[in-house]
């Protein structure tokens, strides 16, 4: 089974076996000409093809043709379910919720079993609570770092900077300096609201994903983490799709 997570800015990729073991992993732009030049000579073993994606629908139409190269298997497009493997949507309307949410959400339950929290870092930030039998109590969406960086960039045009790795909460000494550790302010900020209202919900795990979320470890988020949980969701859904 090939599984792809299309975010907006790169592209993850898996091979896995029809008991979910992973073969082979990938990451990379979807314009990049050897993003999938690994499974080329897999392409008659390929059983099945699956993706989560956020991406609009050009993207979408991108991504299919880039597989097409590689395997006459269609892309099935995973969006948001109801209920799955015994989770739970909350939202009225289910289409509204991101596919790489629900997906996260599907691989850390089907990882924990018991309530739980999933932090996303990626372009956009996003926090959900599942409760332990499963359901989905609700979350947050709110910008991520590097989003953060550019609207103060682009928005603030007295306030000069240079967006950096650099990564510290304590007071800042210089502009560059405010402003890249008042971003780091506001994130630890968020790790104490997702650990207390952890707590306040019952839920003893708290999964980390998302290209951002090294970052976040060494910000002192304490989650368990998982670059790959958006795959480990559209595994979940794969094999029982294709069992």
């Amino acid at each position: 089974m090939l599984l792809i997570d299309c975010g907006n800015t790169r592209v993850k990729w898996r091979l896995a076996d029809m008991d979910g073991r992973a073969v082979s992993e990938g990451f990379g732009k979807l314009d990049e000409p050897y993003l999938f030049a690994e499974m080329a000579r897999q392409d008659k073993a390929i059983l099945g093809v699956f993706a989560s994606t956020v991406a609009p629908e050009p993207t979408q139409k991108a991504l299919q043709d880039a597989i097409a190269r590689i395997t006459s298997q269609p892309v099935r497009f995973c969006w948001s379910e109801a209920v799955r493997a015994g989770l739970t949507n909350s939202y009225e309307h289910i289409e509204k919720m991101g596919a790489d949410r629900w997906h996260a959400m599907l691989g850390a339950w089907a990882d924990a079993g018991e309530g739980l929290v999933v932090i996303d870092a990626g372009s956009a930030v996003t926090v959900d609570y599942v409760s332990e039998n499963g359901r989905h109590i609700g979350g947050y969406i709110l910008p991520g770092l590097q989003m953060m960086q550019r609207s103060l960039h682009l928005d603030t045009a007295r306030v000069g900077f240079e967006p950096n790795s650099e990564l510290s909460s304590r007071p800042g000494m210089s502009t560059d300096q405010c402003v890249n550790h008042g971003l780091a302010w506001l994130n630890t900020a968020l790790f104490e609201r997702v650990m207390n209202d952890a707590k306040i919900y019952g839920l003893d795990r708290v999964y980390l994903t998302g290209g951002d979320g090294g970052r976040y470890l060494t910000l002192g988020c304490e989650a368990l983490f998982r670059p790959g949980l958006v795959l480990d969701g559209l595994m979940v859904r794969a094999r029982q799709e294709m069992s």
